[in-house]
């Protein structure tokens, strides 16, 4: 295990690495009920449900850490599982089959485009402040997801953004959570990020936020496997309804655009904290990482999943410890594990998750000194993917602001020789998807 893994290599140990993978996957366990509900909203049977999200984040999780060796953690995007129920089902006259082809199509495509080396080359083309600023944006995107998972922060009609209900309990079990990872993390304990999500977890028990299982293990329904492949009523293969269908192809666009710059994101956030972020900002085993990423998203797809991308929650295994791939193999076991097991997992509230998550985004905010402010080029782009991604909730709407305000100020201030000519392919790509979305 040593020898394929490098755990020592790399400063870890076994231990570690399985601690680390468990911490991943309760900051994402979370998936295992909010995905299926959305499926079930786009026809998918429950039980199917479950068995797609389970399985195939499983899988892929596990395939991440043999191929790559890092640890990062796949499963069912947030956003693009709501466009599935509400837009791609929709748009394809509620035939969920037909959905989940726009998402192989999807997937297919933007595997093709890493395995051209397209998706390296521009991740390589990007100025190396533009990366600080995607670790940063990252960070505060990271740590809102996590202050709104615990009600901390809620949305609001006239402030957009106000302090919750600090009486509610959702509001305690999510600062239980923050206070214990804080104090344990600043007394040294090993797998203070995992230990606070317990201690939430237990608290959230007499408070109500924590469910007791109304049972313990559920059966697999792998009915939604294939689903690109089956007919509906009409007898016509959802594959068929996509490649016909020019919205459903200019969707398939969207959801490409959306994957191939949030992983980018993802990746320098968790490679940050994993420590394999290169000091000019470039990703080890890039390459490697893309191919499963965009692999799953086809898969997810197949499986009736939805897409599966990589989760920026795995920057919480990364900083609990986790150096290597073993921490995926460990988080995906338990994903398929969990199939079996969906309402004892269920356990964990979103809540308990939550100082996991904001200690991260406060570990990743160091990235911000490496920015030059002073110079226009670099810091204003940089500046707006800080501010896009939290403030849109979408990493590639800020990773988007950034790439064409660069190229903007470039052309303004007399400096286009430092646009690398990729750097202008995924500015217009941008331009078409704002256009477009």
């Amino acid at each position: 295990m040593e020898q394929f893994f490098k755990a020592q290599e790399r400063g870890s140990s076994v231990g570690r690495e399985v601690r680390a993978g468990l911490t991943t996957f309760l900051a994402m366990a979370y998936i295992i009920a909010v995905n299926p509900s959305l499926l079930v909203a786009a026809g998918i049977p429950a039980t199917a449900a479950v068995t797609s999200t389970c399985v195939g984040a499983g899988i892929m999780t596990i395939l991440m850490g043999l191929f790559s060796n890092r640890p990062l953690a796949c499963a069912s995007g947030m956003g693009i599982n709501a466009i599935f129920a509400f837009s791609l089902t929709a748009v394809a006259g509620g035939d969920w089959h037909a959905a989940s082809a726009v998402v192989f199509v999807e997937g297919i495509a933007i595997l093709l485009l890493v395995l051209c080396g397209l998706r390296e080359a521009i991740m390589d083309a990007i100025p190396v402040s533009l990366r600080h600023a995607i670790s940063v944006g990252l960070g505060l995107f990271i740590a809102m997801i996590g202050l709104k998972d615990g009600g901390i922060i809620v949305a609001d009609e006239s402030t957009m953004v106000a302090l919750g209900d600090v009486a509610s309990p959702t509001f305690i079990v999510g600062l239980v959570s923050i206070v214990a990872t804080i104090v344990l993390y600043a007394l040294n304990v090993k797998g203070s990020l995992l230990l606070g999500i317990i201690i939430a977890v237990v608290a959230g028990i007499p408070l109500g936020v924590t469910q007791l299982p109304a049972g313990i293990v559920s059966g697999l329904d792998f009915t939604s496997f294939g689903a690109p492949f089956q007919v509906d009523e009409s007898g016509v293969m959802g594959i068929a309804k996509v490649v016909t269908n020019p919205t459903l192809l200019v969707l398939a666009f969207s959801l490409m655009m959306s994957d191939f710059f949030d992983t980018m994101g993802t990746a320098m956030a968790v490679a940050k904290q994993g420590e394999f972020l290169e000091p000019d900002g470039r990703v080890k085993n890039i390459r490697e990482i893309l191919v499963v990423d965009s692999a799953a998203a086809a898969v997810g797809g197949l499986v009736g999943a939805s897409s599966i991308t990589t989760f920026v929650e795995s920057a919480s295994g990364a900083a609990d410890g986790g150096r290597t791939g073993l921490t995926s193999v460990v988080a995906g076991l338990l994903f398929i594990l969990a199939a079996f097991f969906s309402p004892l997992i269920s356990v964990v509230s979103s809540a308990a998750t939550c100082g996991a998550l904001v200690f991260v985004g406060f570990l990743m905010m160091s990235e911000v000194a490496e920015i030059d402010w002073s110079d226009l080029l670099e810091g204003l782009p940089a500046f707006l993917i800080v501010a896009g991604v939290p403030m849109t909730y979408s990493i590639s709407n800020g990773i988007g602001f950034g790439f064409l305000c660069y190229v903007v100020v470039a052309a303004v201030t007399g400096q286009l020789k430092k646009v690398k000519p990729l750097m202008w392919v995924a500015a217009l790509a941008f331009l078409i998807y704002f256009l477009v979305v």
